[in-house]
């Protein structure tokens, strides 16, 4: 059976009328209710400035997400590493850790959107060194030991439920990827498959050992209903067309072009069931958990961009009663 994994960025725009509260308040009951039906993963990432609410502090949302749940493990993906302070960064996440009993995945990244940095008083132009030093001063830091640092010697508590606690990096470039074989244990990639193969190059390269090929995911946004696919298009259209705009603002100011999973998406293709968002009826979303394999991800984003939770658990308990049982 393949991994079943939530991935939520808690977007609320104002236009669809759901407000923060009711949707983090949702988003914390539909994971709970998702790890007693064997949900493995929630996936969370990070953004700041955006006006449709994107979650700027996952950690706290993790910590959140400790105090209901037993067993699903957290994945942040990604932290924007240069825009905390380090010492900061440390405590936070083991504080996340422990309230989740061992079970956060964290992973680091420099991060694309300027103007962040700036309203951070962070250092854009210097972001890769910033990374550089700052996985190795996480490490220090989760020993609970005192070091030395900036001149002074500090010492960083509480450590972290996972000794040694594991940290990852993302980024989508060689340089990224070198620096995630050389100082993390383990690497992000986003938009999948080629990344990921030049980071498993690069592992070798590095005399690592080579991670094994990219897992098998479904569409970043699965809908499973048994309506009228054009009718369940024109309710979640507006939600799916507000992501893909904010994502392709980010990056065309960033690389001067949109880019990225969510660019180069159309009606046809989430219609045809193609592309990273699709629309599939019970037996359809049944062949695609199916074809994924034991170690692939079938990946559920249930309130994208502020859809009503009243529509979201429709579709959730559709999933839990027509696909859950027939997945191999």
């Amino acid at each position: 059976m393949p991994h079943k994994v939530f991935t939520f960025d808690l977007r609320h725009p104002p236009q669809f009328g759901t407000s923060g509260r009711d949707l983090y308040a949702a988003a914390l009951d539909i994971i709970e209710w998702g790890e007693e039906k064997g949900f493995r993963r929630v996936a969370l990432g990070e953004h700041h400035q955006s006006p449709d609410g994107y979650i700027p502090a996952p950690l706290v949302f993790a910590s959140a997400i400790g105090g209901r749940t037993r067993r699903i493990r957290v994945q942040i993906s990604v932290l924007l590493g240069p825009l905390y302070n380090p010492v900061r960064l440390a405590e936070e996440i083991a504080v996340a850790d422990l309230c989740l009993q061992g079970r956060l995945e964290p992973s680091v990244a420099s991060g694309y959107v300027e103007p962040d940095f700036d309203m951070f008083g962070a250092d854009y132009a210097n972001r890769g060194q910033i990374m550089e030093e700052l996985i190795p001063f996480l490490r220090k830091a989760w020993t609970g030991e005192p070091f030395e640092y900036r001149g002074q010697t500090i010492q960083v508590t509480p450590r972290p439920a996972q000794d040694p606690m594991r940290i990852f990096m993302g980024g989508g470039n060689r340089r990224t990827i070198e620096r995630a074989v050389r100082l993390a244990d383990g690497f992000i990639a986003p938009g999948g498959g080629d990344v990921w193969e030049i980071y498993r190059e690069v592992s070798r390269e590095q005399g690592k050992p080579d991670p094994g090929p990219y897992p098998q995911t479904s569409p970043m946004f699965l809908w499973i209903t048994t309506e009228d696919k054009s009718k369940v298009l024109d309710r979640l259209g507006p939600h799916i067309r507000h992501q893909i705009a904010s994502y392709g603002a980010w990056t065309e100011a960033a690389f001067g072009k949109q880019s990225g999973p969510y660019a180069d998406t159309s009606e046809a293709d989430i219609m045809a069931g193609r592309g990273n968002y699709q629309i599939l009826d019970p037996e359809e979303a049944i062949q695609l958990g199916n074809s994924l394999g034991r170690r692939g991800w079938l990946m559920f984003n249930p309130l994208l961009a502020g859809i009503d939770p009243a529509e979201a658990w429709k579709m959730l308990h559709l999933a839990e009663e027509r696909v859950f049982p027939y997945l191999d």
